[in-house]
């Protein structure tokens, strides 16, 4: 991944994110993983996972974070429908436009939890 910190004016806000929050983990028993590559910036991961998986800014940072240093992130946990959805948005999401060697979406994948 490509280490263009986010600017300042993309500080975290503290919105809500997709914490499962009390739900028994048989509830959500997939997850979305999300691998690193080197054709999208840190801007490029937090404004999709803040569209796409509704994560606020910090916590899409923290995931930015997490899969540039160990190659991938849980993004999301939930039904598989709800993980498939999400991993086909993320797929579909497009080059990063501030790279231009990106040519296309981040990698995902849905796991089992």
């Amino acid at each position: 991944m490509n280490m263009d910190f986010p600017s300042e004016e993309e500080s975290p806000e503290g919105e809500s994110g997709t914490e499962t929050g009390t739900l028994p983990k048989t509830a959500m028993p997939y997850k979305v993983v999300l691998f690193n590559d080197e054709e999208h910036t840190y801007d490029y991961v937090v404004e999709m996972l803040t569209q796409v998986c509704k994560l606020s800014k910090d916590n899409a940072f923290r995931c930015a974070v997490e899969v540039d240093l160990t190659g991938r992130t849980v993004v999301k946990y939930g039904t598989r429908s709800q993980c498939e959805g999400t991993c086909s948005k993320i797929r579909a999401y497009g080059p990063d436009h501030r790279l231009p060697q990106s040519m296309g979406s981040m990698n995902a994948e849905v796991q089992a939890h």
